[in-house]
C-alpha cells in the first residue's frame, strides 16, 4: 500500500474508522475483531476510534478496547501502526451527540483513553468537536499540556474551521498534525479545510468519505455493482468502477487521494471483504481523464 504521513510518522494511505464496529447495527465481536484483522492484512496502519464510539447510555469506550483486544490478539508485526483516538464527545441514553470541551474533561478522558488502549502514550489525540460554550483556544491548550506531559505524542482537531485550524495551528504549532472533517462527493463543505491542510502540510482524514456513492455497492463484495450502476448524481464514479473493473468504493477513495497528497480517508467497515475493498483503492491510481469525469460530476 502507498504511504503518506501524519507530521513525521508513515501510514498507509487509507485507514479504518472503527465506528460501525461499536454502534448500532454493530457486529458480533468475532467479525469486528476480523475486520480489524483484515484491515491491517491489507497495509491498513491507521486505525481511528474514539471514547464516544460506543451504544447509546453505554459506557465509554467500547471501540477503543475493541480496537486493542485485535491488536492483542493479532498474529503479525503492528509496531507500525498508528491509533488515532478523539474525546470531547459524548453518547448518552437518548442517542444524541454531547460535546464537552473543557480542558479538565479532555484531559480525563485522554487518559482514561490512553488506560483502555494499553499504550504508553496516545499516538494521535484529536478534539472531537469543538465545543461552542468554551473557548476553542482552551480546548486546544488541554491538548498541548497532553503533548508537553507526554499522554500524547500527535494531536489533531475534527469538525473545524479553517479559521479554528489556524488557530491551532498557533497554539501547537508543528505538532498539529491532523485535520478530521467530513468530505466526501455529496458534502464538500470543507473543500476550503482541504485546501488550508495542503498548503500547511496538516493531514485531512475524511470521515464518511463515501457519501454519495451507493451503499449497494458498499455492502457487497469486491467489485460488487449497484443495481443500478451509474444511476444517480454521482453516476461517474459507477461509469469508471465498471471500465475499470472494481468498486464505486475504490474509485470514491482514490478520488480522494488525488485530492491532495495530504489526504488519508478513514472509511468505515463492519465486516472484512468492505475493508479489503478500501484499501485496495490505495494502489488505484486514476487517470487525469478519469479525475476530470468525476470532478465534473462532483461540481469542481
Amino acid at each position: 500500500m502507498r504511504h503518506r504521513t501524519l507530521g513525521e510518522v508513515s501510514v498507509g494511505a487509507i485507514g479504518l474508522g472503527a465506528m460501525p464496529l461499536s454502534i448500532e447495527g454493530r457486529p458480533d465481536e468475532a467479525r469486528a475483531l476480523a475486520t480489524v484483522h483484515a484491515a491491517l492484512d491489507a497495509g491498513v496502519t491507521l486505525l481511528d476510534t474514539a471514547d464516544s464510539y460506543h451504544l447509546p447510555g453505554a459506557e465509554p469506550g467500547h471501540n477503543e478496547q475493541l480496537v486493542a483486544r485485535a491488536l492483542a490478539t493479532y498474529g503479525g508485526d503492528t509496531g507500525d501502526v498508528l491509533v488515532t483516538t478523539k474525546g470531547g464527545r459524548g453518547r448518552p441514553a437518548d442517542g444524541s451527540w454531547t460535546v464537552t470541551g473543557s480542558p479538565r474533561h479532555l484531559k480525563s478522558a485522554a487518559r482514561a483513553s490512553l488506560k483502555r488502549l494499553g499504550v504508553d502514550a496516545i499516538g494521535l489525540y484529536q478534539l472531537h468537536k469543538p465545543d461552542p460554550s468554551v473557548p476553542f483556544e482552551e480546548s486546544v491548550g488541554a491538548l498541548r499540556e497532553l503533548l508537553d506531559e507526554g499522554t500524547v505524542r500527535l494531536a489533531g482537531i475534527s469538525n473545524t474551521t479553517t479559521a479554528q485550524i489556524r488557530a491551532a495551528r498557533a497554539i501547537l504549532g508543528d505538532r498539529l498534525v491532523s485535520v478530521q472533517n467530513q468530505y466526501s462527493p455529496a458534502v464538500r463543505d470543507s473543500e476550503d479545510a482541504l485546501r488550508l491542510c495542503a498548503e500547511l502540510g496538516i493531514a485531512f482524514l475524511p470521515w464518511s468519505p463515501l457519501g454519495g456513492i451507493s451503499r449497494s455497492s458498499l455492502d457487497g463484495p469486491p467489485g460488487a455493482r449497484s443495481a443500478e450502476p451509474g444511476s444517480g448524481p454521482f453516476g461517474a464514479f459507477h461509469a469508471v468502477a465498471r471500465e475499470r473493473g472494481v468498486s464505486p468504493q475504490q474509485v470514491c477513495l482514490a478520488w480522494l487521494l488525488a485530492r491532495s497528497p495530504t489526504v488519508i480517508p478513514i472509511p468505515g467497515a463492519s465486516r472484512p471483504e468492505t475493508i479489503r475493498d478500501s484499501a485496495a483503492a490505495a494502489d488505484l491510481l486514476l487517470t487525469p481523464q478519469e479525475l476530470a469525469r468525476l470532478d465534473a460530476t462532483t461540481g469542481r
